[in-house]
């Protein structure tokens, strides 16, 4: 830390891997069973292992490490257990890009090599990103580490699906899901992407197949009028009542189909009159079922047209879309063709244009598994932070469909069934010799895997030992926090909620809380691929620091908000604050010399200001545990970054450098000091610690202190700390008749360095307290020739300026040398001011803009307005005391 000197810079290079690795080796983090302590647990939301970590991570895992740290500081057995998840469909996505670089495909590899390959990817990929939450000094139990296809894990999988399959919550059937023709898997509901696509509305003539008129119909997917099975209409529809019951011809295959009626149909829509695709689309799917209407498929898995469509065999969907339209308007059936933008459904994990398909897959009942998890929230049991989130998380529940939980890939837990030659499914752990039901010898394992979130669903229990009743299990389940995104609510924390009380009986946490999305500047998210985003540790290692990036994060990372906008300016600021408090510390461990917490010093050898900082500070670490409390980590970051800004580092060194300096200070005012800078300094290291850890350990290492590390030193309590109410009061009369000369000496263009001759006139007791610290004054106002006089005493000199703070009235007098100057300057400034103020005025006069503008807009300018007359006032009073 160095003597005394100008300030340095705080390296955060020298410090955070030393400190790091020092816990790592300390055994620091980890969180054995103790049952004669509390257990908190959080379970780490799973990264993927599709790459590397990006801003979203580094704020999840800053509240993760925040709420660990903090808790294992106030005496919890805290565990925050580190994992990665497979994510078989992004895993998948970025393995095949990989290999098309090399010409190849995974049919190419075959199922072997790609899994061997899909490891070797899990290795490389996993060790990068555990070195970034190494790195951003997360304190992760690392002997925990979990990855949802090691062994253990796989077989809690198998067992569940077991479980549920014997329950017959699991069934097989041909149903219509999102398919993605590029990855040639089903996608979740919840993982499809909706985008706005130009495109056009074709309005195409189907001919009465008896020779009638015939009825028109307006369709944007022309290729798919070949698997037509019927037109619908609605009920209430005077233009097609009496055409119900009627057939028409599809054109191009001739095939009659009828018109039928039904209330799904929109009468605003095109013509009315809907074609009906049961194979291609869900509502039509869903009135097909109804009128128990044929099926067809015109398109393979690949998005192809299939042979049974004649000259478009093995066409692109998308390529056929068009030689469909132009065949009809060749055939002179198009009636016309109009622009048309709707939104379409893309793969969230590549972006290919989905398509509504029927196929063969597992699924999972929903309603019996929901209604526990929805009376879990409604109770309580289960709390969600923001408490806004929990509606949406009903609202979903309370409306879920059965759980398409297979997909055809090859990265993942492989279904545990086995089908016989005869078509009979055998659920079982190891394949059995032979079929249950007929006998059959001639047994294959079921081709599919789980939906990653099948698995990832056990996360909160199966990483404990489950279905084992091991130690760990019956310890820290149900775990304490879940820290994620909004994104993954119905995902994830939904059906994790439901597995735990399915399986375990209890909920898999108490509280949720649902962090800020991370955004740029813009408002656009941050994407490598958007070119809007950036590696985490790029911010780190080009000097911030993983303290500033957390700090910066948790600064912003609000309840009120659902989006943080992230820049570098941030991180500027925060590396200032960092420089603040590491200089503050130079100079208190400057002057320890001596010093022995463990003497104490008495309440009656504490000054006034002495005792207004321990006071403030009491009521820092009680406001700040209350804001952990509440999850209100910004309010938190933002109380500790103005105390040790303002309060600490401004005011108290300020005050006492005053008495420091002082060549007859007395030894038990030196000691009285002393006590007081250590006190503050080192309980704020405490607070401060699990957001920023390295340079608080740092910091807290060279002060005298108890225990081996900040990492388990106890949180500070301020129920020891006398509250001094006298005493801020009687600080906060001095700070203000600090600013006010400051104020002054700015508005009037006078050099800070410059001595002034201030007259506070000040009555009652204001006066003796005023005249007790006449020293701090005089010393932070660069006040040497200040006078202090009672209320009514001394009169104000001509062309002195005056102004009134902390019930003192205050007179500067300003040289003739330099009035014309300052006044000069003052009227400049006031031109700006009514400049400002009128066009504000103007424009809240206007009827218009209060209408329309957003109320928060609206009351931003009225504050403005009400700053500004304010501000003109003050200086059209110094203007006229100027002469």
């Amino acid at each position: 830390m160095g003597k005394e000197a100008r300030a340095v810079p705080y390296d955060p290079m020298a410090v955070e891997p030393r400190r790091y690795q020092e816990w790592l080796e300390q055994g620091r983090f980890r969180a054995p069973v103790d049952p004669a302590r509390r257990p908190f647990a959080i379970m780490m939301p799973l990264p993927n292992i599709t790459g590397t970590l990006h801003m979203g991570h580094a704020l999840n895992h800053a509240v993760q490490d925040l709420l660990t740290r903090w808790r294992r500081m106030q005496g919890y057995n805290a565990m925050w257990l580190p994992g990665t998840d497979h994510a078989s469909i992004g895993t998948h996505v970025v393995m095949e890009r990989e290999l098309a670089k090399q010409g190849k495909t995974r049919f190419d590899l075959g199922r072997e090599r790609f899994l061997e390959f899909a490891w070797q990817w899990k290795d490389k990929y996993g060790e990068l990103i555990y070195g970034q939450i190494r790195r951003m000094g997360s304190g992760c139990d690392w002997d925990r580490v979990t990855f949802t296809m090691d062994p253990g894990y796989h077989n809690a999988v198998i067992e569940c699906f077991l479980r549920l399959y014997a329950k017959g919550y699991i069934y097989y059937g041909k149903r219509m899901i999102n398919w993605c023709p590029k990855d040639l898997t089903s996608v979740s509901d919840l993982e499809v992407n909706y985008q706005p696509v130009a495109s056009s509305l074709w309005y195409v003539r189907y001919h009465g197949a008896d020779g009638e008129s015939g009825i028109t119909i307006a369709t944007q997917r022309p290729e798919t009028i070949l698997a037509d099975v019927a037109v619908a209409v609605h009920p209430d529809d005077a233009r097609y009542r009496d055409r119900v019951g009627h057939e028409v011809l599809v054109p191009i295959v001739n095939r009659r189909v009828p018109i039928i009626a039904d209330t799904r149909v929109d009468p605003a829509f095109g013509t009315g009159a809907l074609k009906i695709t049961p194979g291609h689309d869900p509502l039509d799917n869903e009135i097909g079922v109804q009128h128990g209407l044929p099926v067809l498929v015109i398109l393979d898995e690949a998005g192809r047209m299939t042979a049974e469509t004649g000259p478009y065999s093995g066409m692109d969907r998308f390529a056929a879309r068009e030689a469909v339209a132009r065949d009809l308007e060749a055939s002179g059936l198009v009636e016309r063709q109009e622009p048309y933008t709707t939104n379409v459904g893309v793969c969230g994990r590549c972006g290919t244009v989905l398509e509504p398909y029927i196929t063969d897959q597992w699924f999972c009942r929903m309603d019996e598994l929901a209604r526990p998890a929805i009376e879990a929230v409604r109770q309580g049991r289960v709390r969600f932070h923001p408490e806004r989130w929990a509606k949406v998380y009903l609202d979903w529940m309370e409306n879920i469909h059965d759980w398409n939980i297979s997909r055809r890939l090859w990265w993942g837990h492989r279904i545990p069934v086995y089908h016989c030659a005869n078509g009979h499914p055998t659920a079982a752990r190891e394949a059995p010799g032979r079929c249950l039901e007929c006998g059959s010898t001639d047994l294959r394992q079921e081709e599919q895997i789980l939906d990653t979130w099948f698995s990832s669903a056990l996360w909160p229990f199966a990483t404990l030992g489950w279905p084992e009743q091991t130690a760990d299990l019956k310890y820290f389940y149900p775990t304490s926090v879940l820290a994620t995104g909004r994104d993954i609510i119905f995902l994830w924390v939904a059906r994790m909620i439901m597995f735990g009380l399915e399986f375990m009986g209890e909920v898999p946490f108490t509280d949720v809380y649902i962090n800020p999305m991370v955004q740029n500047l813009e408002g656009r998210r941050m994407s490598k691929s958007l070119g809007t985003g950036m590696d985490p540790l790029d911010y780190v290692e080009q000097g911030y620091g993983a303290d500033a990036l957390r700090y910066a994060l948790i600064l912003r990372c609000s309840q009120s908000q659902q989006d943080l906008r992230f820049g570098e300016k941030m991180l500027e600021d925060i590396r200032n604050f960092n420089n603040k408090i590491w200089n503050a510390a130079r100079f208190v461990q400057m002057h320890l010399g001596g010093f022995d917490p463990a003497e104490g010093v008495t309440a009656g050898s504490l000054g006034t200001v002495d005792r207004w900082v321990l006071s403030r500070y009491g009521r820092l670490v009680r406001e700040v545990t209350e804001m952990l409390e509440a999850y209100d980590f910004d309010k938190a970051a933002r109380r500790l970054y103005e105390f040790v800004w303002s309060e600490y580092c401004d005011w108290y060194l300020e005050l006492v450098k005053v008495d420091l300096y002082r060549e007859d200070l007395a030894p038990s005012r030196k000691q009285a000091i002393q006590h007081t800078l250590w006190t503050v300094l080192e309980g704020t290291m405490r607070l401060l610690h699990p957001i920023m850890p390295h340079i608080t350990e740092e910091i807290w290492q060279a002060l005298p202190h108890e225990g081996g590390s900040l990492v388990t030193a106890p949180w500070p309590e301020g129920r020891g700390i006398e509250q001094d109410l006298a005493a801020e009061a009687q600080v906060e009369i001095l700070m203000a008749v600090v600013r006010a000369v400051r104020s002054l000496r700015a508005d009037l263009g006078l050099a800070s360095s410059a001595a002034v001759a201030p007259v506070l006139h000040a009555g009652g007791e204001t006066r003796p307290f005023l005249e007790a610290h006449r020293e701090y004054l005089s010393g932070l106002m660069r006040a040497p020739g200040l006078t202090i006089v009672g209320e009514a005493g001394g009169s104000i000199t001509p062309g002195a300026v005056g102004t009134v703070a902390g019930g003192v009235r205050i007179a500067l007098g300003v040289g003739e040398a330099d009035r014309h100057k300052a006044r000069h300057r003052l009227q400049a400034e006031l031109a700006s001011v009514r400049t400002d103020l009128d066009r504000i005025t103007r424009k809240l006069a206007d009827a218009s803009f209060v209408a329309k503008a957003p109320p928060e807009v609206v009351e931003e300018e009225r504050r403005r307005e009400r700053a500004l007359r304010g501000r003109e006032q003050t200086l059209e009073g110094y203007t006229r005391e100027l002469g």
